[in-house]
């Protein structure tokens, strides 16, 4: 289920009520093309990934929200954890161990577009793996069962 966040104080609330779980904010418009297209999908991830919680912000309903998260684009995906973004700093640890490693990555925490691809591997990247295991076992049985 996609919650409808009206203004800063629901958000708060929001991401509090969220714990540790992931959340995925979408940042869109009513007379927005590209982001009419992706709700459904949004819409549809939320249903599939419970362990994570997802939220959409009418930028025109809600501009302090548009101007305090620096949103210049619709629609604008946001990830949080433990009420806050997810950045550089917050992922620090993991960038120093894949740098080690040799995988560099790029370093995408947040994106504008309605690509429903991008918008599921990001949501893949930072859900704990314990999680996203569970989920590929549910995903592996529906498809053994044919349900």
């Amino acid at each position: 289920m996609v919650q409808i966040i009206k203004d800063m104080d629901e958000l708060k609330t929001f991401l509090k009520a969220a714990g540790c779980k992931l959340v995925v904010v979408e940042f869109s418009a009513k007379w927005c093309g590209p982001c009419q297209k992706i709700y459904p999908l949004v819409h549809a991830m939320s249903l599939q990934y419970r362990n994570v919680m997802f939220a959409n912000v009418d930028v025109d309903d809600s501009q302090e929200l548009a101007q305090t998260y620096h949103i210049k684009a619709v629609p604008t995906f946001q990830m949080f954890k433990q009420a806050h973004k997810v950045t550089l700093f917050s992922r620090l640890k993991r960038a120093i161990c894949c740098y080690r490693s040799g995988f560099m990555g790029e370093p995408i925490f947040e994106f504008c577009g309605a690509d429903a691809q991008k918008l599921e591997a990001k949501i893949r990247e930072l859900m704990p793996a314990t999680h996203l295991n569970k989920q590929d076992t549910r995903q592996r049985s529906r498809e053994f069962t044919g349900l």
